[in-house]
C-alpha cells in the first residue's frame, strides 16, 4: 500500500463534496448511500484515497466525550460501535453541521429533523473503501492511528440532562425519571 498524499484533495473539495451528498439526499439516509458512491465514483482513486484520510481525520477529531454524550442522548444509548456510525454519519451531514456539534453538540436540537436512529447508521465510512475497489485500488488504514480514548470529561447518564438540555427535552430522555 501506497502512503497518501492528502494533497490530492483539499479540505475545501473534500467538504464540498460531502455538501453535494447531503444536498442530494436530504434526510434520506438510503439515498445518501448511493448519493455518496456516486459521488466519489467520479473521482480518481488517489482522490478517493485522499477523501478517505480526509474522512478519518474527522472522525478521529470527533472522538471526544461531549460529542458522545449527544449521541448517547440522540440514540437512547450509544457504544463504541454507534459512536463511530454516529461519526461518520456526522460528518456527511456537512461540515457546518459537524464543526458546530464539535463545539455545541446540544445544537444538534437545531437540526430540521428528528435524527433519532439517523445518525448512527453502519456504512457511510466504508463509501470510500468500496469505490476504491471498484477502480482497481484499496484505500489505506489512516495515517495516523485512532485516539486511545476520546478528549474531554467523561459524563455520567445522570449528568446529560444538564448538559445537552435540548437533546433531552427534544428525545425525552431523561436517565433520572428511568428508576422511577
Amino acid at each position: 500500500m501506497e502512503w497518501v498524499d492528502v494533497a490530492f484533495m483539499t479540505q475545501v473539495q473534500f467538504w464540498n463534496i460531502l455538501e453535494k451528498v447531503h444536498q442530494k439526499s436530504g434526510t434520506d439516509i438510503e439515498k445518501r448511500f448511493a448519493v455518496m458512491e456516486a459521488e466519489l465514483g467520479k473521482l480518481s482513486l488517489k482522490e478517493v484515497r485522499s477523501f478517505e484520510t480526509h474522512f478519518n481525520r474527522c472522525v478521529h477529531r470527533a472522538y471526544t466525550w461531549d460529542l458522545w454524550g449527544a449521541a448517547y442522548v440522540i440514540g437512547g444509548g450509544c457504544s463504541d460501535d454507534g459512536f463511530w456510525d454516529f461519526r461518520s454519519t456526522l460528518i456527511t451531514c456537512g461540515r457546518k453541521v459537524f464543526e458546530r456539534a464539535l463545539k455545541h453538540p446540544d445544537s444538534l436540537a437545531d437540526l430540521p429533523f428528528e435524527l433519532g436512529d439517523s445518525l448512527q447508521v453502519e456504512g457511510l465510512q466504508y463509501i470510500s473503501g468500496n469505490v476504491a475497489k471498484r477502480l482497481g485500488g484499496d484505500v489505506p488504514g489512516p495515517s495516523t492511528p485512532h485516539p486511545k480514548r476520546p478528549k474531554g470529561k467523561n459524563w455520567d447518564e445522570g449528568d446529560l440532562p444538564n448538559l445537552y438540555p435540548r437533546l433531552t427535552k427534544m428525545y425525552d430522555i431523561d436517565p433520572r425519571k428511568r428508576c422511577e
